[in-house]
């Protein structure tokens, strides 16, 4: 077996064990409202429903899904509620193939854009921190020289995390320690980017969402300082989401597109959490791409998202 099918077979294994919860909430559930039907009814519609949206999948998706299996449903009369899994996983598929781009294969960064600028953003206590950590280190383990910058100034913790990260991955953090300038920090980080050749510069941002005037400003002067230096920077805005918390995800999303150009998304604790659902939800409604995915507290527990590989371990 090669180094490659070893790597793929314990991520495989790492995702399933991550939407165990998820799994089993929504399926032991999908089970009961099939028992006894010959055919995929009103009722059984009904409690398809009501468990998409109990797994967070959002009402606006759930009545998506529902209306796509109830035309499948029409167009076949012999469907039976037997297959009401089937048809689940295929319109989901087919939702996220509709709303993500291609899926990335692999940590890496855009052949022609060095230093590649990414700003994070999320608010306290997502794992926002940790995710930057996490994704250094894959991106380091893929051959890449990596920087980080500690732009989230407002919270002393905050900075020492990242330095503690940076130390354990192997990388240099640039930190101008609490209450710094957070546009300063960025500077700075991508100032020393461009010197040291970095292949990839990572920054926090401080993680309040007090309104979206003050948040939307922030946000801006940071761009605007690193643009400064790199013309196109940041090359991606990653918003990163607890999947945990369902609904005040989607509503952290709204606020944070609203404040700032995102177009990357992370979920992590998709692996403490039965509301896995939200991944769906959250992809169908905002068309970013969820390209990073949280399923365990280990260094290596940051996976990229694969649709269909998610989608065959929901349904397993």
């Amino acid at each position: 077996m090669s180094i490659f099918s070893i790597f793929s077979k314990d991520k495989k294994e790492s995702l399933d064990k991550g939407l165990e919860k998820t799994r089993e909430s929504v399926f032991s559930r999908l089970t009961k409202a099939v028992v006894g039907k010959s055919s995929v009814d009103a009722d059984v519609l009904d409690n398809l429903e009501e468990i998409l949206i109990s797994s967070d999948v959002g009402v606006e998706t759930t009545l998506k899904i529902i209306a796509r299996i109830e035309e499948r449903v029409k167009k076949d009369k012999y469907l039976g509620a037997s297959e009401l899994n089937r048809l689940l996983k295929e319109e989901i598929s087919s939702l996220l193939a509709e709303n993500n781009s291609d899926d990335v294969t692999e940590f890496t960064t855009p052949v022609g854009i060095k230093p590649y600028v990414i700003m994070v953003v999320g608010v306290n206590g997502v794992g926002k921190t940790t995710t930057i950590g996490k994704l250094a280190n894959q991106l380091k383990k893929a051959g890449k020289n990596v920087m980080l910058g500690a732009g989230d100034t407002f919270r002393a913790a905050a900075v020492e995390q990242l330095k503690i990260w940076g130390t354990r991955v192997g990388v240099p953090v640039i930190n101008q320690g609490m209450n710094a300038d957070p546009a300063s920090v960025a500077f700075e980080a991508v100032t020393e980017a461009l010197k040291q050749n970095a292949d990839v510069v990572i920054i926090d941002t401080a993680g309040r969402l007090h309104n979206k005037v003050n948040l939307m400003n922030e946000l801006s002067k940071i761009k605007r300082v690193m643009q400064k230096v790199i013309p196109d920077a940041p090359h991606e805005i990653l918003l990163v989401l607890d999947a945990s918390t369902g609904q005040n995800a989607i509503e952290q999303a709204k606020q944070f597109t609203l404040a700032t150009e995102v177009n990357a998304l992370a979920l992590t604790k998709l692996d403490g959490t039965a509301k896995g659902g939200v991944v769906i939800g959250i992809s169908d409604l905002f068309k970013i791409p969820v390209k990073y995915i949280g399923v365990g507290e280990g260094i290596d527990h940051l996976q990229i998202f694969n649709k269909n590989e998610f989608v065959d371990s929901l349904f397993k």
